[in-house]
């Protein structure tokens, strides 16, 4: 069967009347960014930011005129707005695909995730500084302990994660809940298993923000003790609302020794302080340098400025890991230093960092406030 094209979409897409009732959403120049993958189809609808709600079954009716085709596996429209200059900023999202929870009913907008004990982010003040890495040899290393263990691609314009656990298949669908790929013993959703390596995502801010919740709230996780969140890097609208409506468990900074690095690690810092995020840590990645020939150690980035940084700061400082030669290959081969060496010296290096990070997490839990009946 050949392959689906945009062409074909936008054609099912005409079908479909805009809010005037007269004209469809395609002449009126309302879809964009038509995304076509194996049978998964992705587009958005840009709409005015204050009738987004209204304007759910117009959303609706595009996914299921477009579902008509032979083939699909998997059809997600997405509404999104464009801020016209002297508005406030909007975001226009899709309605809750389910029920209202009793939290949200009481005004709590962080809505747990079925099944999830904690979600834990790893986040940068900057791209470059090998959060990824660190993420997807975090999550092993949990898992190495008996948990059960997710990991979450939030990076929506550079996901890394099927190349890092070098996976290769895609997510299947019942409905609308796709189902993880599994890397490793750890369950996986990415933006990577749904596109092509090479296309770009030139999305809206709203869009993405509108795909990360997809990705999190309708995929069939199953039980996890832990779900690892590889963020975007930066502090921008994307990581702002992951941080307001997740319930994360907790927040690990990664940043490198030097300066530069640490200014934007500081602000990604303060973002989750002021959103009431526990802090479990900080990372220094690309610590030290070791020559893979005569084993000797230069500092070409510096050292110790992220342990420097956390005391002066007040948090908790998790460890270093060196800049070598085996983290770098085995990362872009697929094949994760603390999955393919678990008893080498860089696997025990971040064995020692997820110890830390559960006593943490630990800590933190045991600080919450608890309610006795009498």
């Amino acid at each position: 069967m050949s392959e689906i094209t945009s062409k074909e979409v936008l054609a099912q897409l005409s079908k479909v009347k805009g809010p005037d009732l007269k004209s469809d959403i395609v002449s009126l120049g309302m879809v964009e960014n038509v995304l076509v993958n194996d049978g998964k189809i992705i587009f958005s609808i840009n709409v005015p930011a204050e009738r987004a709600q209204e304007l759910e079954p117009l959303r609706e009716a595009a996914e299921k005129a477009v579902s008509q085709l032979n083939g699909i596996e998997k059809v997600t429209a997405v509404l999104t707005a464009e801020r016209k200059p002297g508005t406030p900023s909007a975001q226009a999202a899709p309605a809750p695909s389910r029920p209202n929870t009793p939290d949200q009913q009481a005004g709590n907008a962080k809505a747990g995730v079925p099944g999830i004990k904690n979600i834990i982010a790893v986040a940068s003040g900057k791209g470059g500084v090998g959060k990824s890495t660190t993420s997807v040899n975090l999550a092993l290393a949990l898992a190495s302990t008996g948990l059960k263990v997710g990991l979450l691609d939030a990076d929506i314009y550079g996901p890394s994660m099927p190349r890092m656990l070098g996976i290769t298949d895609k997510p299947t669908a019942q409905g609308k809940i796709l189902s993880p790929l599994e890397g490793y013993g750890l369950k996986v959703m990415s933006m990577g298993f749904l596109v092509d390596e090479e296309t770009p995502m030139i999305w809206r801010g709203p869009m993405v923000i509108s795909a990360l919740t997809q990705m999190l709230r309708e995929v069939a996780w199953g039980d996890l003790d832990l779900l690892i969140v590889d963020m975007p890097p930066g502090t921008g609208d994307a990581q702002l609302t992951m941080s307001q409506q997740v319930p994360l468990a907790g927040a690990i900074i990664v940043s490198t020794p030097q300066d530069i690095a640490l200014i934007d690690a500081r602000k990604g810092l303060n973002m989750f302080r002021k959103v009431e995020v526990p802090i479990l840590g900080l990372i220094e990645n690309m610590s030290t340098f070791i020559c893979p020939n005569c084993g000797e150690k230069s500092d070409i980035f510096g050292h110790g400025g992220a342990r420097t940084e956390a005391d002066r700061l007040g948090v908790p400082f998790l460890g270093e890991v060196p800049l070598h030669i085996d983290i770098r290959t085995n990362s872009d081969g697929g094949t994760p230093v603390t999955a393919s060496n678990p008893d080498g010296p860089h696997a025990k290096i971040y064995k020692q960092i997820a110890t830390d990070v559960l006593a943490r997490l630990e800590a933190e839990s045991d600080t919450k406030p608890q309610i006795v009946f009498e």
